[in-house]
């Protein structure tokens, strides 16, 4: 639902409960960006699915304390957060004057933070970013004004490697919830690394992504407390197939811009 921020809470859960009634299976998004509070409410009226804050977080300290809110917080009880890079409204600026390794981190982290993401197609998979002025985050030629005939079989980098980060998704059940998370510490402010695990702890994975776009880095990552009664370790890249043991708490890792994130599974 577009902007429901703009009608009053008691009709979003008076209209949500009386369609639930006879189609359980329909999901609400609400398409707001609003103050948290408000958004918060439109969640409790019955909202399956939630815009966030995520398009602005960009940093290791305001990504970490941002999930950190809404997985540890009285909002994982009924705050079901969907991650977009960008969206019809809006084009960030980090995505403006990005290249095609901040696509790619930006897509990963909201693939893999969150259970649900979604992105502006076409858009953001071919990076069309030109801003309508500079400052502004709204896109010069927007879908909203004129239409567009899109070639739905062109496929790049970005498109092969999105699809290969879905299919993960589908493959492991870590990767469809978004409260069983646990960040790691790195000893680098442009490293984050994280560990997902579903609830029987049969299924997990360990995200190390980097944030620089622009150049290789490397970092010393501590396992969790989860982690380290299983030592030696064995992970191997998803999207690789590349394999290591890690014997220590600290490991290192080194990541180049052309592939910005390692997406482990942990064998058993």
């Amino acid at each position: 639902m577009d902007n429901p921020h703009t009608k009053p809470f008691f009709f979003w859960g008076w209209l949500i409960g009386e369609i639930k009634k006879k189609h359980p299976d329909v999901l609400f998004l609400a398409e707001a960006f609003t103050a948290p509070k408000i958004m918060d409410e439109l969640a409790k009226q019955g909202f399956t699915q939630s815009y966030t804050y995520f398009t602005w977080r960009s940093s290791k300290q305001e990504l970490t304390n941002y999930v950190e809110e809404l997985t540890k917080s009285e909002q994982k009880e009924y705050y079901r957060p969907n991650f977009w890079p960008n969206t019809p409204d809006i084009n960030p600026g980090h995505l403006q004057h990005g290249n095609e390794s901040i696509h790619l981190q930006r897509y990963f982290l909201a693939a893999t933070l969150s259970s649900s993401v979604g992105i502006y197609g076409p858009v953001f998979e071919y990076q069309i970013s030109t801003p309508l002025a500079p400052g502004k985050e709204e896109y010069l030629n927007s879908e909203k004004y004129e239409f567009f005939r899109w070639d739905w079989e062109k496929q790049n980098k970005i498109t092969t490697l999105i699809s290969r980060i879905n299919n993960i998704r589908k493959e492991n059940a870590s990767l469809q919830q978004t409260n069983n998370i646990i960040f790691c510490a790195t000893n680098n402010d442009k490293v984050m690394a994280y560990y997902k695990f579903d609830d029987e702890k049969n299924d997990e994975t360990l995200m190390i992504a980097s944030l620089d776009s622009n150049y290789t880095t490397q970092a010393m990552v501590l396992l969790p407390h989860e982690l380290l009664s299983k030592l030696p370790l064995k992970i191997t890249d998803l999207i690789t197939g590349n394999s290591y043991t890690w014997y220590k708490e600290w490991n290192f890792v080194e990541i180049t811009p052309d592939l910005p994130f390692h997406l482990f599974k942990v064998e058993r």
